[in-house]
């Protein structure tokens, strides 16, 4: 018997493991007590009726969910959703967020997406055209004369730049998402200035909006001007008082009919931070449309909508510069007054009104995950060909830096964080191309590509120190630098980004019921409301017995289909996947509709499903390239560094919930046991020194590792010369260990015919000799950093 009770409640588990329908453990339930312990008259009395109440949904409507329904909004335990949230809501589409909120990812699914690659095409586009525009751009004269030179704009509006997501149909090169991807992150580790003014035309603005929400029209006329950079667009959103609440945007048009009785709209607006503003001929506008004496019959205010408005028309103001940062982009304010415009020229034309919200969502969800971190990469990849070689050629104390523990460090931080953020960026760009709009992961993407490509060139400048801050030709990092946190702030400010959109909308949009339930309740729909509540019951019961399971055993009760490393980091974030889902509904429950102001937790909350997915994105690089010998490492340290990341944000969760007595029920069991069953310790010393090996060795690693950027063929180039001292420092690496065995035996003594004695003695031969002597020579020129005259350095100032 006892034998019997054992596997009944271990099939009772099993039953909340997967979970199965409520009737079935429920009943399960029932026998397993009735072996234990055969209850009395009086249990089965509530027993029984209580299974009918909650397992019967005729009953269970009328006995439960419409008193829950009344309580929960009188005490507003769920959070309202305003009619523009609801609209951000529905932009873009789940993906593999859904997975982890679902505290049951299935990486079979996951694992058959898309991770793509370049056309024959696009290839050829990539070594060509891009390659020659980026040979044109000089960044430190871009920089002394404020502006990307005529040449550069003239090649980059003949060849189609600024048209890339514009299809050939109308004129541009209709490339996709990855190819427009590897463009811009190959001239951002040339010149930001050169990414960002080719990004934006391809990124959200007329192009984008046009393409997707425009008139037949507007199509024909605008895309073709586009894509040969007749037309040079801009969009306009941003204002003195709308950064990040672009809801509130002041700029507005009132509709009127002019003398010969056409209906337009006369416009007032103010707007800043507007990229290519002052050299833009069409803008694309956001503003608030009113009708107040009703002309379209359609009610008084007529809600956002974005209009195409030629930069030549009456009343609108540009041609001054913001300083961003001393980084020359063109970034303007533009102002209008009284300018006025038709009704055709709102994008989609008269079906476009009222829908630009919408179309800024929808837009901004998909930009996220290209722009920024394709400009992010390519800065990440140049950071780190640059320190490696950098570590490698200086040297102090008589060896090289890279030698140093301190510098090894930061060098496996570079290298770990290049490889999992170009994952990462084709994995999601994979994701664009098959036409999903994934919004959520897209934050995640601008968030953590932003914040890596600012660790990274912090890193890399600390091992070049001086070297790094001496402005001049010769400094390679320095103007990447400058621009890290004009990244940071744009489309969407980070400190937003992580404490709002990546959990709190996350949450909604890619819990399986959260959203339903707040439309049930705001409809009233206590059917709706029933079936998805009670199923929501059952979901958080069920990851509770997941999470308690899965780190019992180490998570080892996943049965993955992987073997290795990427089976082991798969059965680690499936346990986390369900403590994330369980955790999520608990804190969800406890504050309710104030969870939204709890912006400390729902960060925190953030930082665990963006450690998934970067994790999960470097697991699917892995496999998708083959499961290299090589780059097992690349996997063993991001995902111990991920799983640690991720364990010290659920004991901060833990930490700083409120200490009433649901509180203090978190606070300590829950608590005790994320402590007490961590997910991964922080990665070894040891991998930090293998990985630095990476980038300060010649080799193909260090090659596909940076693979993407601009290498210039002309040897004179500061890029250039680095590289080869870099290529003679490791090749001079053996014979200098023979030189230095000899000093540390007596036999030689350091001084300036160290070489000279190493060759008299026999310890090198006259090749070597040669080697050495050129390697130093090159090395020593190479670590000179620029100098001005202090009349050079005047004119600069």
């Amino acid at each position: 018997m006892q034998y019997l009770i054992i596997v009944l409640s271990v099939g009772l588990l099993a039953l909340w493991y997967v979970g199965a329908k409520a009737i079935y453990w429920a009943a399960l339930l029932a026998l397993v007590i009735y072996l234990i312990k055969e209850p009395g008259f009086v249990f089965w009395l509530f027993y029984i009726p209580l299974n009918i109440i909650f397992l019967l949904p005729g009953i269970r409507r009328e006995l439960v969910s419409r008193h829950l329904v009344a309580l929960i909004q009188r005490l507003h335990l769920m959070p309202s959703i305003s009619k523009t949230e609801k609209i951000a809501l529905r932009a873009g589409t789940v993906w593999v967020d859904g997975e982890f909120f679902s505290g049951k990812p299935n990486f079979d699914t996951i694992f058959k997406e898309s991770y793509p690659a370049l056309t024959q095409e696009e290839q050829a586009f990539l070594d060509n055209e891009t390659n020659r525009v980026c040979a044109m751009t000089d960044d430190w004269k871009v920089y002394r004369e404020r502006d990307l030179s005529k040449e550069v704009w003239q090649y980059l509006k003949e060849e189609k730049f600024f048209g890339m997501i514009i299809p050939k149909s109308y004129g541009g090169l209709g490339f996709s998402a990855l190819a427009h991807s590897a463009v811009i992150q190959k001239m951002a580790s040339r010149s930001q200035v050169l990414a960002i003014t080719t990004m934006v035309p391809n990124s959200l603005g007329p192009a984008e909006l046009i393409l997707h929400y425009g008139s037949a029209s507007q199509k024909a006329h605008y895309l073709p001007r586009l894509a040969d950079g007749r037309e040079i667009p801009c969009f306009a959103l941003t204002e003195p008082l709308a950064g990040s609440d672009a809801t509130s945007i002041r700029s507005h048009g009132e509709v009127f009919e002019d003398e010969n009785g056409k209906i337009r709209i006369r416009l007032q607006f103010e707007k800043r931070y507007i990229t290519l503003g002052a050299v833009a001929t069409l803008i694309g506008l956001a503003f608030v449309l009113r009708d107040p004496k009703k002309i379209l019959d359609r009610g008084e205010d007529l809600g956002i909508c974005c209009a195409l408005v030629s930069a030549e028309t009456k009343g609108i103001i540009q041609g001054r510069q913001h300083d961003p940062l001393g980084v020359p982009f063109i970034n303007s304010p533009i102002s209008g007054t009284d300018v006025v415009i038709g009704i055709e020229d709102i994008i989609g034309a008269e079906e476009g009104i009222g829908e630009g919200w919408m179309m800024l969502m929808e837009s901004l969800s998909v930009g996220r995950g290209i722009s920024l971190p394709s400009t992010s990469t390519g800065g990440i990849k140049l950071a780190a060909r640059v320190a490696g070689a950098y570590a490698q050629v200086r040297e102090q104390f008589g060896i090289s830096i890279a030698k140093f523990e301190g510098i090894e460090i930061e060098l496996a931080k570079i290298a770990a964080f290049t490889y999992m953020m170009d994952a990462a960026r084709k994995f999601t760009i994979g994701a664009i191309d098959e036409g999903k709009k994934p919004a959520v992961i897209n934050a995640v993407m601008k968030y953590h590509s932003t914040e890596k490509f600012r660790e990274v060139i912090n890193h890399a400048m600390d091992i070049q120190g001086g070297a790094a801050i001496s402005l001049g030709p010769k400094n390679l990092l320095a103007n990447a630098y400058f621009g890290a946190p004009i990244a940071i702030t744009v489309e969407g400010a980070n400190i937003m980004t992580r404490t709002l959109i990546q959990f709190g909308q996350g949450l909604i949009r890619c819990h399986p019921y959260v959203y339903k339930e707040i439309e049930a309740l705001g409809e009233k729909d206590i059917e709706a409301f029933d079936e998805n509540f009670f199923k929501h019951i059952g979901f958080t019961l069920r990851n509770m017995v997941r999470m308690l399971l899965l780190s019992l055993t180490r998570g080892y009760i996943h049965l993955s289909k992987r073997s290795g490393l990427v089976a082991k980091y798969e059965r680690k974030l499936v346990w986390s996947s369900a403590t994330f889902a369980f955790l999520s509904d608990f804190v969800m429950g406890y504050y309710g509709g104030s969870l939204k102001q709890k912006e400390k937790i729902t960060a925190r909350f953030g930082d665990i499903l963006s450690w998934m997915y970067l994790l999960t994105a470097t697991m699917k690089r892995f496999q998708a390239e083959g499961e290299r010998e090589e780059d097992k490492i690349f996997l063993k340290w991001i995902g111990d560094h991920a799983l640690h990341q991720i364990q010290n944000a659920y004991e901060e969760i833990s930490n700083n919930i409120d200490r009433s007595l649901v509180g203090l029920f978190f606070a300590y069991p829950v608590g005790w046991y994320i402590r007490l069953n961590s997910l991964s310790k922080a990665p070894d010393d040891a991998l930090s020194k293998a990985l630095a090996e990476k980038l300060v060795s010649e080799g193909s690693e260090r090659e596909r590792l940076t693979e993407g950027i601009y290498l210039p063929d002309n040897a004179q180039e500061a890029l250039s010369r680095l590289e080869h001292a870099f290529r003679l420092s490791c090749q001079a690496e053996i014979i200098t260990a023979k030189v230095k065995k000899e000093i540390r035996s007596g036999q030689l003594q350091k001084g300036e015919t160290l070489y000279v004695d190493a060759l008299k003695s026999g310890v090198i031969d006259e090749a070597e000799y040669a080697l050495l002597s050129e390697a130093k020579k090159v090395k020593e020129e190479t670590i000179m950093v620029d100098e001005f005259s202090v009349s050079d350095y005047l004119k600069r100032a």
